[in-house]
């Protein structure tokens, strides 16, 4: 299937929510998303404020499937966009939907290259690019797209973020939802960079010896989440950004309590509390290095109300505030 360069498989459907009324105090995100074009932009929308998002969907179940976890993350991309449909907006740039990315028939690998051209091109057009999965192959996806941008290729220091009880750094003969970080530890070291890769809410008990093993031998940063207090956190994140001039920002839902983030392919048992992660969301939005961000592993078919999928929406609408 050919696609233009930033444009999915599926284009954008009209977002619907509450109706309260036309002006800008009544505002709310249905009201003010468009689909994207690559010549879209906002009448009145000023390069010196803040970059235009592009909302990308990663309907993907097959690297969950291919690493044994449950199944279902494909519909999160919908789940999520009508959890942020009704939200108040309040935010200070415009924001666009370019549609969804669609693996089938177990084409995983395909369908994370097509994921990232789509970024690249949003990212040299400037835009503030947010993909929605899927399980955690979604963050391939995302790396392919970062890795050929413009900003890597002027050479700025690109930092990964992972919010996650996983390290995902499996050593797998296929690619899955647990292999994402090694696949960029490797396509980093063939371009003669290294990973810089931290993450934030390890689960000791959920990560074998020899990942913990691979992780030090990568020279990985990690807070396991029992240490994941507000303050050890944000200090840990300010080190991180300190080290580099771009950041890819992934979000594994997985990292929050299961009783905040129920939907999920493998719920925390302990997790890292809500606030603590708005927190980080905040601190990265102010940093002003905040190139891409991805949100994985909603899965709908085991949500409770919605409420990990509003949980996502509350965490992409901090991020773009």
């Amino acid at each position: 299937m050919e696609i233009s360069p930033a444009v999915a498989d599926i284009r954008p459907t009209p977002w619907t929510g509450r109706f309260d009324g036309d002006g800008e105090q009544h505002r709310r995100w249905w009201q003010v998303v468009t689909p994207y074009t690559p010549c879209a932009e906002s009448p009145g929308a000023s390069e010196a404020g803040p970059r235009p998002a592009v909302v990308v969907g990663f309907r993907s179940d097959e690297g969950v499937r291919r690493n044994k976890g449950r199944t279902g993350a494909a519909a999160a991309p919908v789940a999520i966009r009508q959890a942020l449909a009704p939200l108040a907006f309040h935010l200070d740039r415009d924001v666009f939907d370019a549609g969804d990315v669609v693996v089938e028939d177990g084409s995983l690998e395909a369908g994370q290259e097509r994921a990232g051209r789509v970024i690249s091109a949003l990212l040299d057009a400037g835009k503030l690019t947010v993909l929605l999965g899927g399980g955690h192959e979604t963050a391939f996806a995302s790396y392919l797209g970062v890795a050929g941008s413009e900003a890597m290729r002027s050479g700025k220091r690109l930092g990964v973020l992972n919010l996650d009880a996983h390290f995902d750094l499996r050593d797998e003969p296929v690619p899955s939802s647990g292999t994402p970080f090694l696949q960029m530890a490797r396509a980093e070291a063939a371009a003669s960079r290294e990973l810089k890769y931290a993450v934030v809410g390890i689960s000791e008990p959920n990560n074998t010896r020899a990942l913990f093993d691979t992780a030090h031998r990568l020279g990985v940063k990690y807070l396991l989440d029992e240490d994941c207090s507000a303050e050890a956190v944000r200090e840990f994140v300010g080190r991180f950004l300190d080290t580099v001039d771009v950041l890819y920002l992934t979000i594994d839902l997985d990292v929050l309590p299961a009783s905040v983030a129920p939907g999920v392919s493998a719920p925390a048992a302990y997790g890292v509390p809500l606030p603590v992660i708005s927190a980080v969301c905040r601190q990265l939005a102010a940093s002003g290095k905040l190139l891409h961000v991805d949100v994985a592993e909603l899965n709908p078919g085991f949500d409770i109300d919605s409420r990990t999928a509003k949980v996502a929406a509350r965490l992409v609408n901090t991020l773009l505030g």
